[in-house]
């Protein structure tokens, strides 16, 4: 098994994994906590317009030429508005936040140190671009007595704090989709987490 990763932005090499990502961001989410019933439609839209925007970037993870990871950023202030105005409507400067969209992989890959090296490619991408004071992402919360709720499900938030970044108490988005046990889309809570970039000087790395 040989996996590699690749950071690409905006161009043909990007455009050509839209599809496989579209199929990946299906299945991945499908599973808890997000329990996302996806709609090929949506897919096409929502990736159209996020390999659109300048300054994004995938981080990929593929096992020969499957792709079976990914991370995706670009700016907060090219993402959908409803993720971007509870930051706003907190102080925060929209223009300098670089917004981290998903990171999934598929489960047989999981355990191999891969979800910190997409975090730390997508804070690299953002910190060289220049401009970006903080790299911020939300995730989803789910009620603990949800009846989907796997038995041996595990929090995400020691790791993310394990990877520096800090719950933004108060400051959340609601965002709709369809659960893959409900007949229509509802809006779900996610919560905003934050962190620090680097500063790139000239002429140092």
């Amino acid at each position: 098994m040989s996996l590699r990763l690749e950071s690409l932005t905006r161009g043909p090499a990007l455009d050509r994994l839209l599809d496989p990502l579209a199929d990946l961001r299906i299945e991945v989410f499908r599973d808890w906590p997000y329990l996302y019933d996806g709609s090929r439609d949506y897919e096409a839209w929502y990736l159209a317009r996020f390999a659109a925007a300048e300054g994004a970037v995938l981080v990929a993870a593929f096992d020969g030429d499957d792709l079976v990871g990914a991370s995706t950023g670009l700016p907060l202030a090219a993402e959908h508005a409803d993720f971007a105005a509870p930051l706003a409507a907190a102080g925060h400067p929209v223009g300098e936040i670089y917004y981290g969209s998903e990171t999934i992989l598929r489960r047989r890959y999981r355990g191999r140190g891969l979800y910190r090296r997409f975090f730390a490619g997508r804070e690299a991408h953002a910190a060289a671009l220049g401009g970006f004071t903080d790299l911020v992402f939300c995730g989803v919360v789910r009620p603990d007595d949800h009846p989907l709720k796997p038995a041996d499900a595990r929090a995400l938030d020691p790791i993310w704090r394990r990877f520096g970044y800090r719950r933004l108490d108060g400051v959340t988005a609601g965002f709709p989709w369809k659960d893959v046990d409900r007949a229509d889309e509802t809006v779900k809570p996610m919560q905003f987490w934050s962190k620090p970039l680097p500063v790139m000087r000239p002429g140092r790395p």
